[in-house]
């Protein structure tokens, strides 16, 4: 019994309550007046007296979830339903509905509902993914309200957008949940036959009927040979086409499904394009090509055609014969058809097969027991090269641009410069890579009998220049004799085919002939640079390389003491050295004319008595002025600027080593022994040098020195003569102990 609504007899419920505003049901819409909703609640979030508000979203039992997150509660929680679709079919007399199949998905965490439709095969229609998931709003009146888990249950109609959907079953934990939240469930349905798919399941059980089962047990194949593949080298003799060409093939045999693939070997630059496959994969007949059979004929087996004549059912279908009366029998190569050196036939090409790899052998040894594998050649013979022949040289311009006419149609330059060995042998600072000699021309005219030359070779481009020296008491300096430009080699036919051969520089050595020009010279002599060029690469000249030569004078003399006695008979004052023409004179006796002059030098050379380095401190420095003068090298003030930078002490002094290395970085025109003589002349006793003193005496601007007497070499060299041959050696003393000792093993007594 409740209380009476008198004073006193109820609570107030706007104790504590700070805001009493007043609810309304009127609104402002575009600026008209009207009525917004029924179920609104008022100010603060309470409701009228009397006011119902039905909850939006789906509401769990308590057993099922408490105090927790409908996101969290229901997650990974679906809902599925078994549905469909009944659609009509106009214009067409075999069906007129169509039954259409769907599966609706409810997520409890959300409300959201999405809608898919199974793929059935061949069935022509789109289907998969029918409504994406979202909420899904009522139909109408109450389409201001989204669908929760108390709208669904078996055998219901739930409309979705307008296509009504009827669910007649659900999974078990469908099931479960709807009664867990007490639900009611409904007894579940059928869904009807699809009268599309009963006469589509009538013609194939009417085809299945008269198919005849076929037997095929290639699995067990397939599984033990999958990936295996025999590998055959083939050769394919096209010598009765145009071109008559043997060509080269790869065979591949796949044991899974006895089937054979051909793929052609093309050599480099064969002029034939380049195809994938000479024979894809496929199956190969052994009696191809077969012939061209009529449509219908050549058929694995018959075919029986059914007509429904005019019944109610009509039936258009066709029938298999299962005896196979029609099928032709053709003959497939097998593995067993294959081994080196028989001939298979790939649709009317003759094949032979020549070798095969490791895995095809040790096959045919596991399973055919054949040990023999003796692989045929698949090269074909080399052919005939023809020598190519040009016109003889026309002696029109160069016998090079005579050859670059025959080559191109075009007649273009011919460009024979060996670019790298002129850039490998150009003159770079104190290397000129010029190898010059003293020669003197053979001839029978007494005014020229006594003139002599320089003959300039060039390693740049192996070409060579002379120049005639000025005459004793002539007027005329030295005169050019010959340009710069190759020489041939005397000998050669003019008009020829091939190309001449020209001088080299192997050919160029003391005492040998050089025809230019028509004119013959010897060469005498050579300079310093050119014997050092030619001792440090002596595998290009042999007659400098001194073991040879001495190999070869060792065996033309005995050991016996008759060679030391002709040299103690020459030295009679036992000064134990011999000037340079009675030591040839005696060597060329000794090895009687075997060796021939540069053999001669270059054993001089090798046991010289080093000259007196002793020289006067003036003609020290009047050379290096020379030297100087030559390069145009003034950056002397720079020099001293760098050890003044250098002297961190400034004591005016720096090593002598230090000295070097910088005059060598700035690269100065002296050679070792001048520079090494400089050095030594401005040490003091701990090796110390006064670089300002050093760099000052060096300085040809500021301390000029006065020139030194100008000798001829050949001046010398005409004091110094010998019956046959005058010596323009720089080598004046030989020490013949040491030759004695090394050459007969002659100790000195």
């Amino acid at each position: 019994m409740g209380l009476p609504l008198l004073p006193g007899y109820n609570f107030s419920r706007n104790v504590g309550r700070n805001n009493f505003h007043k609810s309304q049901h009127w609104g402002f819409c575009h600026n008209v007046r009207m009525l917004m909703s029924e179920c609104k609640a008022r100010r603060g979030g309470e409701l009228i007296p009397g006011q119902k508000m039905e909850p939006k979203y789906s509401v769990s039992s308590k057993e099922m979830v408490s105090d927790t997150l409908s996101c969290i509660a229901f997650d990974k929680q679906v809902l599925s339903f078994d549905a469909y679709v009944k659609d009509e079919v106009h214009d067409k007399s075999q069906e007129n509905y169509r039954i259409r199949r769907y599966k609706i998905f409810f997520y409890p965490e959300d409300d959201t509902i999405s809608v898919t439709e199974p793929e059935v095969k061949n069935s022509g229609l789109l289907q998969g993914t029918f409504i994406w998931r979202h909420q899904i709003s009522l139909p109408p009146p109450d389409e201001d309200k989204f669908y929760t888990v108390y709208h669904f249950n078996i055998n219901i109609d739930v409309v979705f957008y307008g296509r009504t959907f009827k669910i007649y079953d659900c999974d078990a934990f469908t099931k479960n949940f709807l009664r867990k939240i007490g639900i009611k469930l409904n007894s579940p349905g059928q869904c009807p036959e699809d009268p599309y798919l009963s006469i589509w399941r009538k013609k194939m059980g009417y085809t299945k009927c008269g198919f005849p089962v076929k037997s095929s047990n290639t699995l067990k194949q397939f599984l033990e040979y999958d990936r295996k593949v025999l590998r055959f080298f083939c050769l394919w003799d096209d010598s009765t086409s145009l071109f008559r060409d043997r060509r080269e093939l790869v065979l591949y045999y796949f044991l899974s499904d006895d089937t054979i693939e051909v793929k052609e070997l093309l050599p480099q630059n064969s002029g034939r394009r380049r195809m994938p496959f000479l024979l894809r994969r496929r199956k190969l007949p052994k009696y191809g090509p077969p012939g061209v059979y009529q449509p219908g004929k050549e058929m694995d087996q018959e075919v029986f055609s059914m007509y429904g004549g005019l019944a109610v059912t009509q039936v258009h279908d066709c029938l298999l014969d299962k005896y196979k009366p029609g099928k032709s029998e053709q003959m497939f190569y097998k593995d067993s058809d294959l081994s080196l050196g028989t001939t298979i036939n790939v649709w009317g090409r003759k094949v032979l097969l020549c070798d095969c790899d490791e895995f095809t052998k040790t096959y045919y040894k596991n399973k055919y027991g054949i040990e023999n594998f003796t692989s045929i050649s698949c090269k074909a013979p080399p052919l005939p090269k023809i020598e190519r022949k040009f016109p003889p040289y026309t002696g029109f311009g160069s016998e090079e641009d005579s050859l670059c006419s025959c080559i191109h149609l075009w007649p273009k330059p011919c460009h024979l410069r060996n670019t790298r060995k002129f850039l490998e042998k150009d003159s770079n600072g104190n290397e000129s890579n010029i190898l010059r000699f003293l020669a003197k021309l053979i001839t029978n005219q007494y005014a020229s009998m006594e003139k002599l030359f320089i003959i300039s070779y060039f390693l740049s481009d192996d070409t060579i220049s002379v120049f005639a020296l000025a005459e004793k008491n002539s007027v005329s300096d030295s005169q050019k004799f010959f340009k710069r430009m190759r020489v041939k080699r005397p000998g050669q036919k003019v008009f020829k085919s091939e190309l001449s051969e020209y001088v080299k520089a192997q050919d160029l050595y003391i005492g040998a002939q050089v025809t230019v020009n028509s004119h013959k010279f010897v060469l005498l002599s050579a300079d310093e640079y050119t014997l050092k060029f030619m001792e440090k690469n002596s595998d290009e000249f042999p007659l400098s390389k001194f073991e040879l030569v001495l190999e070869k004078l060792r065996e033309k003399t005995s050991k016996s003491g008759n060679i030391r006695q002709v040299f103690r008979a020459a030295d009679p004052e036992v000064t134990k050295k011999m000037d340079y023409n009675t030591f040839r004179a005696i060597v060329i006796n000794t090895a009687a004319g075997k060796l021939i002059e540069q053999e001669i030098v270059t054993i001089a050379r090798h046991y010289r008595v080093p000259d007196d380095p002793c020289l006067d401190d003036n003609v020290l420095i009047t050379m290096a002025h020379e030297e100087l003068k030559k390069n145009f090298f003034e950056s002397f003030q720079n020099l001293i600027y760098r050890c003044v930078y250098q002297d961190r002490e400034n004591k005016k002094v720096l090593p002598s080593k230090d000295i070097k290395r910088l005059c060598k970085s700035s690269r100065l025109p002296f050679t070792d022994d001048l520079l090494g003589s400089l050095l030594s002349m401005f040490e003091d006793s701990e090796k110390q040098i006064n670089y300002e003193s050093f760099f000052c005496a060096l300085n040809w601007r500021i301390k000029p020195m006065p020139e030194l007497a100008k000798t001829s070499p050949v001046e010398e060299g005409y004091n110094d003569v010998s019956a046959e041959m005058p010596s323009f050696i720089s080598v004046k003393y030989i020490d013949y102990l040491k030759f004695l000792k090394d050459l007969c093993g002659i100790e000195e007594q």
